[in-house]
């Protein structure tokens, strides 16, 4: 039997030149496979004339423990360690493969599932109340999934990089190629090309030839400094599948955030515009994906999104008008508030600590031209009234830099 402890998460970010990565702090991996398969009927018979098949519908559900942080994030959107900040365009067209390793309770193990080319459909950060663990959830789409076994069992992934204009010889020997089983003398599922930045999937006979009996991937031309990304099976294992992550926190509760909210016109954001009595917190956001096919084509040959929609939840205890204060852009104890008078320019930030000490940021979000949609608050029996405040917009900045966030 297959148990969690031994479902070893990792994703391969597509473009650029950036490495693959476990996925720390995984609470829950749900994909679900849908084959899109279309019954034929014809005047005449009695019974189907047979099915055309399509490409299927790939939803994969991940959700994490914050752990402060950003590591996934970059991944997702095939950026570098070093960058510090995103914003959703950043999410449009990047890939990714996710796979598992897989081991049962004897240690014995059984084969890799794969998921390639997923992308981002929307992402979440929710705090749930005051004394709950903060989680992300991402949600991510696709059209495949492999499952490897037997001589094929492991995901390869190899990177090279060209030291000079001869350097076009990859030697894949030390962890063998395995033929496809499907496909007669296929070896490589994928072979990319990163040059000044810029990626691109090369073409078998075109632009790279492999011999098996030499264990050699020869690219045609390359260039000094271009790095060749690699993926194939092979029944020997990586040299590394999951590296425990125990330097960063374990987790982080709801009182390692500050939650900030104001309006640019007022000035900027200061300690003043920090939210009390917050009882939970939510930040989703909905990518409206544009990815599109062609004729004679079954993969998707580009990748985009239509619409981005940021929404934020803010519950808390009812004591004072302060979040419609805010809305409003009124000063405290304004006599009379009216809620066809809020701002439409609405900014929230989010700040991400080390521990509840906040001596250490670690990142932050910031949510901005949010449009307040709708205030609930009602009263039940026995119960202190816990009103809710949601605002929508469609930009979302994501940084390890408090000067970004600007608190």
């Amino acid at each position: 039997m297959l148990h969690a402890s031994y479902y070893r998460p990792r994703i391969f970010p597509y473009n650029g030149d950036v490495a693959d990565a476990e996925i720390d702090r995984a609470q829950g991996i749900d994909p679900d496979i849908t084959r899109n398969i279309e019954k034929v009927e014809e005047i005449g018979r009695d019974g189907k004339v047979g099915d055309i098949k399509k490409a299927s519908t790939i939803t994969y559900r991940l959700t994490q423990l914050e752990y402060g942080s950003m590591e996934i994030w970059r991944k997702i959107t095939n950026k570098a360690d070093s960058v510090e900040t995103l914003d959703l365009n950043d999410f449009k067209t990047p890939a990714f493969d996710i796979c598992a390793y897989l081991t049962d309770d004897d240690g014995t193990f059984t084969g890799t599932i794969w998921y390639p080319k997923l992308r981002t459909s929307g992402f979440s950060l929710s705090i749930g109340d005051p004394d709950a663990r903060i989680e992300r959830g991402f949600d991510l789409v696709g059209e495949k999934a492999r499952i490897l076994q037997g001589a094929n069992q492991y995901l390869i992934y190899h990177r090279h990089e060209c030291a000079s204009g001869a350097d076009n010889d990859i030697d894949l020997s030390a962890k063998a190629p395995a033929v496809d089983p499907n496909v007669a003398d296929k070896y490589m599922f994928r072979v990319l090309r990163v040059k000044d930045d810029t990626t691109t999937e090369l073409v078998e006979t075109t632009d790279w030839t492999y011999t098996d009996g030499t264990k050699i991937l020869n690219i045609i031309s390359v260039t000094t400094g271009d790095v060749i990304k690699v993926y194939y099976t092979s029944a020997t294992a990586p040299d590394t599948i999951f590296t425990e992550n125990d330097s960063d926190p374990a987790g982080l509760l709801a009182d390692s955030v500050s939650v900030y909210l104001y309006i640019p016109a007022t000035g900027k954001p200061s300690s003043a515009d920090y939210l009390y009595r917050i009882q939970s917190a939510t930040l989703d956001v909905s990518l409206d994906r544009e990815d599109v096919k062609e004729v004679g084509n079954k993969e998707v040959v580009k990748r985009g999104v239509r619409d981005k929609t940021v929404t934020v939840t803010l519950g808390r205890i009812l004591e004072k008008f302060t979040v419609e204060e805010v809305l409003a852009g009124k000063a405290a104890d304004w006599g009379i508030i009216d809620v066809d008078d809020l701002s439409d320019q609405v900014t929230l930030i989010v700040k991400v600590y080390e521990d509840n000490t906040k001596a250490t940021f670690k990142y932050g979000f910031k949510a901005t031209g949010l449009s307040p949609t709708g205030l609930r608050g009602g009263a039940a029996v026995n119960e202190y009234v816990k009103p809710e405040a949601t605002l929508e917009g469609e930009d979302l900045t994501i940084t390890t830099s408090e000067g970004e966030l600007g608190v």
